[in-house]
């Protein structure tokens, strides 16, 4: 569906500056945006990322991952097909980069109000904007996420942080949570294998929590590509001067899409990057498809707050009520039930 696109301004010609994201990109009339989902007509900038979706599923929100969001509850997943990022080693490929430039499948048809609807009748505590890059359909997320406000429903993205201020200021009112991919430390290695930049992903993450988002980041290891010590100590060292409370998921790669030659990450290289992010002074740590990985402990007594198993919340022990330590009081950082 064509939707008037939001954060852009026209320019001389019938060209269109789209400050969506950080591509910044100057459209010539009847041209497509780097996403290939925003098209200039005429002088005006139009998405095709609007109400209809490629993905719709209800989802742990462990799944995303959140580890300090509303733990144990449920969300309603959506997705547009589309991406402003070209990485070789996506797991969500076949949509992500799938384009209406391109001709790709747009998706079945859900209005912001449907939306809503399924996430209530599904039991679920917010929606997650997630699969693709929750940016590139940014107008269909916002008036959902306002609709979503109104019924009690919570609102997260699951983004890879390319977006402009502008954009993160917009939607920073109805988003209550963002887990935010940082793949590298290093512009070159964005530049060679996403197709974008570092900064505006470090800008993203500071922002987002300067606007109140509760922020949680993703670290996909790749052997050979962002596994070293120095990468993941530059990672680590970030976050923890940007908020030693950003709990930051390392992730295990496995071969997908252009990356199938990459062997899949060595559980040693997961627990290196672990003891770093600890060292750095990160408070909460978490490794994926690692055993033990998943439970959340006090960083003040050690106390096992929750105990995970896989996608799943097992079982909140000495987490009381408005997100305290049961043994020693201390706050725990994130959103919690009341």
């Amino acid at each position: 569906m064509r939707h008037k696109a939001m954060l852009w301004e026209p320019l001389a010609g019938k060209k269109a500056h789209c400050y969506l994201c950080a591509h910044h990109c100057r459209i010539s009339e009847g041209d497509f945006g780097f996403c290939g989902m925003r098209q200039n007509t005429e002088g005006e900038l139009f998405t095709f990322a609007y109400g209809t979706v490629i993905a719709g599923h209800v989802d742990p929100i462990e799944k995303k991952p959140f580890y300090h969001f509303l733990p144990g509850s449920r969300a309603f997943s959506i997705a547009t097909i589309g991406c402003n990022f070209r990485c070789g080693f996506c797991q969500n490929w076949t949509i992500s980069q799938s384009s209406k430039k391109d001709g790709g499948t747009e998706g079945s048809p859900l209005t912001p109000e449907e939306a809503v609807r399924r996430a209530l009748e599904n039991d679920c505590r917010s929606i997650s904007y997630t699969y693709t890059e929750p940016t590139i359909f940014f107008e269909y997320a916002y008036d959902t996420a306002r609709i979503a406000r109104e019924k009690g429903l919570y609102n997260n993205f699951v983004t890879n942080g390319y977006m402009t201020k502008q954009a993160v200021e917009k939607i920073a009112p109805y988003l209550d949570a963002a887990n935010v991919d940082l793949k590298f430390f290093s512009d070159a290695s964005y530049r060679e294998m996403c197709k974008g930049t570092l900064g505006p992903v470090l800008d993203s993450i500071q922002n987002l929590k300067k606007n109140g988002v509760w922020v949680e980041v993703t670290t996909l290891i790749i052997p050979g590509k962002n596994d070293s010590e120095k990468e993941l100590r530059d990672i680590a060292g970030f976050l923890a001067k940007t908020g030693r409370d950003i709990p930051w998921h390392i992730s295990r790669f496995h071969p997908d899409y252009k990356f199938t030659d990459t062997p899949a990450t060595p559980a040693d290289t997961l627990k290196k990057a672990g003891r770093i992010g600890r060292e750095e002074g990160l408070e909460y740590v978490y490794l994926g498809n690692v055993h033990p990985c998943g439970d959340t402990v006090c960083p003040e007594c050690g106390a096992v707050l929750i105990e995970r198993a896989g996608f799943a919340a097992a079982k909140t022990r000495d987490l009381s009520e408005g997100g305290k330590c049961g043994r020693c009081g201390r706050a725990i950082e994130g959103v919690w039930e009341p």
